[in-house]
């Protein structure tokens, strides 16, 4: 399968690539991913328990919630297209003793190999980097069990989120590469509900996640209008 068949973007793919060798710095461009993780992961703990759960994380990059989900007790896969990032991300893991089974690869190739048998999937901060986030949500919807969690972010296609996510972090703070994110990529959450719905899964809640970079942290609640993470179960 090559990035032109599957829903992959090979310019996308580069852009992270690029960053493999400083994704665990906490102090480089991977930054707010360090400092977003705990939020992202009290999110998923407190609503799914995660100890013996088998759990992916799509679109995983070097590990960063991977690792996070695995000292919890999950049983992990972490899948990305990005190949020197899961390097990256096999090599921390060896350092560290993570145990996460990384796979480089397409997820269309998960759901013909593995429907329906993930308690969990996660899926941060990539539906806004693939050509058709519709049909990612309908195959993270198949890779679940019957009752199984979604947890997903991303951002909301609002001007506050084009003058935090693309002028303040990419230009004014230079806490990004300029040009990570598209602003016609980004996603509503009633976008996001209606695909889910379309696949069969429940919306259970939606949550802003809110990223203070002078504070190194990030937290939960309030508005949606910049970040968001929503749960969501397969079935009614």
């Amino acid at each position: 399968m090559s990035a032109a068949s599957a829903n992959a973007d090979a310019t996308e793919i580069g852009k992270f690539d690029r960053l493999a060798a400083r994704w665990w710095d906490p102090k480089g461009e991977s930054r707010p991913l360090h400092e977003l993780n705990p939020a992202r992961l009290q999110f998923i703990a407190e609503r799914h328990p995660l100890r013996g759960a088998r759990v992916l994380d799509l679109g995983c990059g070097g590990g960063i919630l991977s690792e996070a989900l695995a000292a919890e007790g999950a049983d992990v896969v972490g899948l990305d297209l990005a190949e020197e990032l899961i390097e990256v991300a096999r090599l921390h893991a060896l350092e560290s003793g993570a145990r996460v089974d990384y796979r480089h690869g397409y997820v269309e190739a998960l759901v013909e190999a593995e429907p329906a048998s993930f308690d969990v999937v996660c899926c941060m901060e990539m539906l806004e980097h693939v050509p058709d986030p519709a049909a990612m949500v309908g195959h993270i919807a198949r890779l679940l069990k019957p009752g199984g969690a979604a947890f997903l972010s991303t951002l909301n296609r609002t001007p506050a989120a084009f003058a935090a996510a693309i002028v303040g972090a990419e230009y004014v703070l230079r806490l990004l590469p300029r040009g990570t994110h598209q602003y016609e990529r980004f996603i509503r959450p009633s976008e996001l509900s209606a695909w889910l719905r379309d696949a069969d899964c429940s919306v259970r809640e939606i949550r802003g996640l809110h990223y203070v970079p002078p504070l190194g942290r990030a937290f939960l609640g309030g508005s949606t209008s910049v970040n968001y993470l929503l749960w969501a179960r397969r079935g009614p």
